[in-house]
């Protein structure tokens, strides 16, 4: 089974910053079990053999509690391990393609859309709705501050 560019990513960068803890696949692997998610040390690597595009080794897709645990162990974000660690240059995204690295690094971190249409207003527009959605409400509010730069925010709809 071949993974797409997201899987690789999480395929490399678990395996990045696993080995750069100095973790063997079973300390990571107890680690991830007194966190109450069992994954075998070859189920470890079975998910780093993805890390290589056309790999003939058997690999194992990462569903998102499996990325969630591995984030909190490897004491990263989830993001951290969906796209490639490098910002520079191009990075490739599922379902969008290759886009520029930071591009797709400010998406994950909800701060603008990773594609937007030609037309500057629909654009702005669509900036203004991604911020709405892409972002829990109250976030801001509960550090004092519930706006968008430039487009203060009154009402999500269900009330308000």
């Amino acid at each position: 089974m071949e993974l797409g560019p997201t899987g690789r990513a999480v395929a490399a960068n678990v395996k990045r910053l696993r080995t750069s803890r100095g973790m063997s696949l079973r300390a990571l692997s107890e680690a991830l079990s007194r966190a109450g998610r069992n994954l075998s040390p070859d189920a470890i690597n079975k998910i780093e053999n993805g890390a290589e595009a056309g790999t003939r080794k058997q690999v194992r897709r990462v569903d998102v509690d499996d990325l969630i645990a591995l984030a909190v162990i490897l004491g990263v974000s989830p993001a951290s391990l969906l796209l490639p660690q490098d910002a520079r240059g191009a990075a490739e995204v599922t379902a969008v393609g290759a886009v520029e690295a930071a591009v797709a690094w400010q998406w994950m971190w909800c701060t603008e859309p990773i594609t937007l249409p030609e037309d500057e207003a629909e654009a702005d527009r669509a900036v203004k709705q991604f911020l709405l959605d892409a972002r829990p409400i109250g976030l801001f509010a509960a550090r004092g501050d519930d706006r968008i730069p430039g487009y203060i925010v009154e009402s999500r709809g269900g009330g308000g």
